[in-house]
């Protein structure tokens, strides 16, 4: 059958319609997308150094035992909480309990010596004012009443080390804390000295962090230091210390300072031991290129930008520097003084995107184009 005799050539208005519904969508398909643009111009930006660092406890402390023998019983395994006293571990206490015993025995011995020795200087003495007895039988009785006296002394000095001596054999906290490891099981040999577990504090905590030698003194001069807290909890917050020290003296291997720096209790929470955070030294402001964290665009290694050209944009490979936050990225190399950034890289690689108007430039791009910009990175 012919086209012309196809019921849909018999009706004009039908054909108008669709000829006007085509002519629409080709109209609609040739309005060009027009993306806003931002100029990469120098402004003020706080300048530093920025660095790696560790959260650290400021009390850790490894317990070791204080007597000698085997461990009987390990009360407490890493990852458990502890108070201040509690028992961690005890020892065999039986050579310390004989000790014990033989001192109490060296103490009842003492005593009764003593005693026999109190009373037979005083019939000396009532004896010696009778002219029983010479003068020197009362000092020979008031000197083995004073040798009683020093071996009572002695026997109770005994008795104290003795008790101090078990005391040993049940290995407490210092304080309430952590246990990070144990160093040692049920069973080991426990001497002076040998470590049994490791333990710390939850609070305070401290960022420590290694800098170069070579940027010591640019280190010391900074107006501020702060530490970024990681992604997870309040994500991207910097932290001001509340104390900050460097050791005197540098590594010898790595040619390194370690900084330490107290972090405020507060500021503290959610942060573990062995955390890794970022740590900057802030110093004046210099004049750098930044462009808007949206307008950037990452593929693996490549970091670039779309620049606004003539025909509408041409993707450039840039060199990134310091993320000052919301000021913008700094950009070391790839932009000239006169180039326009697209704050909407995933419209701007579009075909027939081109620059906005100056009046229609914006900051800022919409909620929905910055998903597009944070899901393309």
């Amino acid at each position: 059958m012919s086209c012309a005799g196809s019921p849909i050539f018999r009706r004009p208005w039908l054909i108008a319609a669709l000829g006007l519904a085509l002519g629409c969508g080709v109209a609609r398909a040739a309005a060009p997308l027009e993306v806003p643009v931002v100029g990469a111009r120098p402004q003020a930006v706080p300048t530093g150094m920025e660095f790696d660092g560790v959260i650290e406890p400021v009390k850790q402390s490894t317990v070791s035992a204080q007597a000698s023998g085997r461990i009987a019983t390990l009360a407490v395994k890493a990852g458990d909480r502890v108070r201040a006293g509690q028992v961690l571990a005890t020892i065999d206490d039986r050579e310390t309990q004989t000790g014990v015993q033989r001192s109490q025995a060296q103490v009842t011995q003492a005593d009764a010596e003593l005693r026999n020795a109190r009373a037979n200087a005083e019939r000396t003495r009532e004896l010696q004012a009778q002219g029983f007895v010479s003068k020197a039988a009362l000092d020979t009785a008031e000197a083995q009443f004073k040798a009683a006296q020093a071996g009572r002394d002695q026997a109770g000095a005994g008795a104290r080390q003795s008790a101090l001596a078990q005391g040993f054999t049940r290995v407490t906290a210092p304080y309430d804390g952590w246990v990070l490891q144990t160093l040692s099981e049920a069973g080991d040999l426990a001497v002076p000295g040998k470590p049994i577990l490791a333990l710390y504090a939850p609070l305070p905590l401290r960022a420590v962090v290694q800098v170069p030698a070579s940027r010591g003194d640019a280190a010391r001069a900074a107006s501020r230091v702060e530490v970024q807290r990681p992604a997870a909890g309040d994500a991207g917050a910097w932290i001001s210390p509340s104390a900050r020290s460097v050791m005197p003296a540098a590594d010898p291997v790595s040619q390194t300072l370690e900084w330490r720096l107290e972090l405020p209790a507060t500021d503290s929470q959610g942060l573990v031991p062995g955390q890794q955070v970022r740590v900057r030294f802030v110093g004046g402001q210099a004049q750098r290129v930044v462009v808007p964290g949206a307008a950037v665009l990452r593929r693996g290694e490549l970091t670039a930008v779309y620049v606004a050209t003539a025909s509408g944009f041409a993707l450039k490979a840039v060199r990134l520097g310091v993320d000052h936050g919301a000021a913008g990225i700094e950009v070391l190399a790839g932009l000239g003084a006169d180039d326009r950034v697209a704050l909407d890289p995933v419209r701007a690689g579009l075909s027939g995107a081109r620059p906005a108007a100056s009046g229609s430039a914006v900051p800022a791009i919409s909620a929905a184009s910055a998903s597009m910009a944070s899901a393309a990175r």
